[in-house]
């Protein structure tokens, strides 16, 4: 592999498009970088397959991003950040990042009372691994983990203010108001989306945390470190590459994004044929 320039893009995928909220926090963290999106829509979600299988998916996708050149990939989908983040650091010579250690750096940080609530999609939940993640932070943490499956389709279908959408988060969360939580890590890159309605049922006493900011301050933190932070003069620009374009990709994907998606381009990464 040849050496890593200041000039070279950020790689990021996803199973989807929710990782696009990374990239949105990137692009407002690091506005010189230009982006490079994989959104490998074509076989998602990866929570539901095997660990063999989404690391397999995960290396396509990290060579894939390779392939035009980035100096460093974020891995911006839970799933695969669980199952395949140590393999592929082991596997490739750049700089890669998932979104479960910057996410429960920030939350074991922020927390007073060492009450802490995840949030996820059941497989994220399940897997435990930011449960895991808290407590290495700090033993002495309480970690209250709750799935909340129908949050994901809510943020698609842009109900992020209905009565039905506030209806559902007093039924799933509840349980951590009552067990007086602090803060609340977002673990899924919709829920940010979100985040207004939650704040709201908390009555603002509890600290929600986005795994995707947290994630793109760490990047700056490791591109700072290894001197491949882009010239400032630079603007930024994002492309976009997807495994499959769904009628409504668009509209889903502006809405994680906050911005027109402009240059999005359908693509394979199954090198298997």
């Amino acid at each position: 592999m040849s050496k890593l320039n200041a000039d070279q893009p950020v790689g990021v995928f996803d199973s989807g498009i929710g990782g696009l909220t990374v990239v949105r926090s990137l692009a407002e963290i690091l506005p010189s970088e230009d982006i490079i999106y994989l959104g490998d829509t074509a076989r998602l979600p990866y929570g539901t397959k095997s660990a063999e299988t989404i690391r397999r998916f995960a290396k396509q996708d990290t060579e894939f991003l390779l392939e035009r050149g980035v100096k460093m990939v974020i891995v911006a989908c839970h799933s695969a950040t669980s199952a395949a983040l140590p393999f592929l650091k082991k596997d490739f010579k750049l700089p890669i990042i998932g979104v479960i250690e910057p996410g429960t750096r920030a939350a074991t940080k922020a927390s007073k009372n060492r009450r802490i609530g995840v949030i996820g999609t059941p497989a994220t939940i399940s897997a435990g691994e930011y449960e895991r993640a808290i407590l290495a932070a700090d033993p002495n943490a309480r970690v209250i983990a709750k799935s909340t499956p129908l949050f994901v389709p809510l943020v698609e279908e842009g109900w992020v203010d209905r009565p039905v959408t506030h209806q559902i988060i007093t039924e799933y969360l509840t349980s951590l108001k009552e067990d007086k939580i602090d803060t609340l890590l977002l673990g899924c890159t919709h829920y940010p989306l979100l985040a207004p309605a939650l704040d709201r049922f908390f009555e603002h006493n509890v600290k929600l945390v986005d795994s995707g900011d947290e994630t793109a301050q760490a990047a700056h933190e490791v591109l700072k470190k290894m001197n491949l932070l882009r010239d400032t003069s630079h603007h930024g620009s994002c492309r976009f590459y997807l495994t499959d374009l769904s009628p409504n990709f668009r509209s889903i994907g502006e809405r994680f994004l906050g911005e027109p998606m402009q240059d999005v381009i359908r693509v394979s990464v199954n090198h298997e044929g």
